[in-house]
């Protein structure tokens, strides 16, 4: 394969369930990694970019615990809970994504960022609030939302890049 095939646009293929959803899974993983490292760089550059309050992925570990066990998770697993979180969330919505790409291509469109900016959209200006993790949209300052945006861009267009090489290479 040329060494720019990957990133071409996608040729006429037949939809294929299985190497989409373990292309997405693959990708999905791979983006949420690089969705918390640019997370660790975008809050070097401001305070609080959550507002300073525990993480909405702890806090979803924390209900989830809830309704499972009885009880919250204890403050020493809270880090790792909340990353569980993150990456099987990201984990789901890659496989997916990855699915659904094989019967849409177009949702590939714009190297992943409109998936990565529609994500930052549904989940945390919308999702987020609604199930009582975070700030209404119209409460939260406004680097909260540069900061999901470019942090879920990230994660867009790592998880399409990482979406074509895989299922290339199935």
């Amino acid at each position: 394969m040329p060494r720019d095939a990957a990133f071409a646009a996608p040729a006429r293929h037949r939809p294929d369930p299985l190497r989409g959803l373990v292309a997405g899974l693959a990708a999905g993983l791979v983006a949420s990694l690089a969705m918390e490292l640019a997370q660790q760089a975008l809050s070097s550059l401001q305070s609080a970019p959550s507002g300073g309050g525990e993480p909405a992925t702890e806090q979803a570990a924390d209900k989830v615990s809830k309704a499972v066990t009885g009880h919250e998770v204890a403050k020493a697993d809270k880090e790792a809970s909340g990353r569980a979180v993150h990456y099987g969330f990201g984990a789901l919505l890659g496989a997916g994504y990855g699915l659904t790409a094989e019967y849409f291509p177009a949702l590939a469109g714009g190297t992943g960022s409109l998936m990565g900016l529609g994500t930052a959209l549904v989940f945390d200006e919308a999702g987020v609030p609604l199930a009582g993790l975070g700030a209404k949209p119209w409460e939260a300052p406004a680097s909260t939302h540069a900061y999901s945006a470019a942090s879920h861009l990230v994660y867009g267009v790592t998880a399409e890049v990482t979406r074509r090489l895989v299922r290339a290479a199935l």
